[in-house]
């Protein structure tokens, strides 16, 4: 028990283990053994659909009564990519940096989280209420077999969770730069505009889809989407491709198609933004020939757990510990919060993330030790009362 108060064994044990979506490698069980010293009582909860991968995940509590904080996580990680100067699996330690996939994202926050309960466990006795660990596997793939269906099975057997925090490394820079209380909306669109492919020396024999796709994004784009909220910055709507498929210089396509990707705040629903496209492209559309086609798919709606007890808690240990008062924040991309609001408060903080998905990903050892003594403070602090 005394070897799992410095976050670093576990941390590196973590790395070594090629936890590539959606495959575990032994990931978990490395997890398990170390919660099971630690006196949780361990679930596995393997998820499986039909046209996706099989993840396992793993959820771990330690008492049974209230209050219950929960922390989240995922010990998957994404491909090693091209660029790195060091074996990514290997977990080395090099002038007081670890290096190796997963070190800030997030299996160093993940043990982080761990010693911070063996010291506590050490100094002050198990909590007076519930401490559990929520981990998938599903955070970096599709997010289908993780987090989602684990909710969906807590609120199906009256498992009761009241606050959760969700350990990305959310810090952009720094230790103690940011607490996030909530998530932009997520939508992907792909239009596709159908014409009649003909002979460019012959235009007017054919229907030409191009003008009108530039069109309706130009109409789609021309305004902003909102001017922000009270806790969101503005909605941003950002085109990603425009495709034709055509190789031929004289040749005018038969379709055009485009994607774009909308990050929404809580001034929009996913279906609130898909009606107001729509009525956009209609617009566009109307008395022209040929036929559009789109194709919406909401990856999250926007959320917000309203500043309070849990982010306060946050702040403050933060502050204590690296002297800086972390800012409160709904920036960014989505997280598996998106899944967890819909049964506990949740705020996020985590390593820095600064080299998250990069070759040569890495956590300084300082930092390492800086979230484990946050944690441990948000442990002491969430069940003092």
């Amino acid at each position: 028990m005394a070897g799992l108060a410095d976050p670093v064994p576990l941390a590196r044990a973590l790395i070594q283990r090629q936890s590539m979506t959606p495959v575990d490698d032994g990931a978990l069980d490395v997890l398990q053994a170390a919660l099971e010293t630690l006196g949780f009582s361990c679930r596995r909860m393997p998820f499986s659909q039909p046209g996706t991968p099989d993840v396992d995940n793993l959820y771990a509590r330690l008492g049974a009564g209230g209050p219950h904080l929960c922390y989240a996580g995922h010990t998957d990680v994404v491909p090693v990519g091209h660029g790195w100067t060091r074996d990514p699996f290997a977990a080395e330690i090099e002038d007081g940096v670890l290096y190796g996939r997963g070190a800030a994202d997030m299996k160093g926050g993940i043990a982080c989280f761990v010693a911070a309960f063996a010291r506590r466990l050490a100094e002050g006795g198990p909590p007076s209420g519930s401490l559990s660990l929520m981990i998938t596997g599903d955070e970096e793939g599709p997010g289908l077999n993780g987090t989602k269906r684990m909710v969906e099975t807590f609120a199906a057997e009256g498992e009761h969770i009241d606050d959760c925090i969700v350990g990305e490394p959310v810090n952009p820079d720094t230790m103690g730069e940011m607490v996030k209380v909530g998530r932009r909306g997520s939508l992907n669109v792909q239009l596709t505009v159908h014409g009649r492919q003909g002979h460019a020396a012959y235009p007017h024999r054919s229907d030409n889809p191009i003008p009108r796709l530039m069109d309706m994004l130009a109409a789609l784009t021309a305004e902003p989407l909102d001017h922000g909220s009270e806790h969101f910055e503005p909605s941003t709507l950002v085109i990603t491709s425009v495709d034709v498929g055509n190789p031929a210089t004289n040749v005018i396509p038969g379709k055009a198609t485009a994607r774009f990707n909308i990050r929404f705040n809580d001034l929009h629903t996913g279906r609130s933004l898909v009606e107001r496209l729509r009525d956009t492209i209609l617009a566009v559309q109307k008395g022209r020939p040929g036929t559009v086609d789109m194709d919406a798919t909401v990856q999250g709606e926007s959320f917000l757990t309203p500043p309070g007890r849990l982010s306060d808690l946050l702040q403050g240990a933060a502050e204590r510990v690296t002297g800086r008062r972390p800012e409160i924040s709904t920036s960014g991309g989505t997280s598996d919060a998106r899944f967890i609001k819909d049964i506990a408060a949740v705020a996020e903080f985590g390593l820095v993330g600064r080299t998250i998905h990069q070759a040569d990903e890495c956590a300084p050892l300082a930092d390492l030790e800086s979230l484990t003594e946050i944690y441990r403070q948000v442990i002491d602090g969430y069940f003092a009362a």
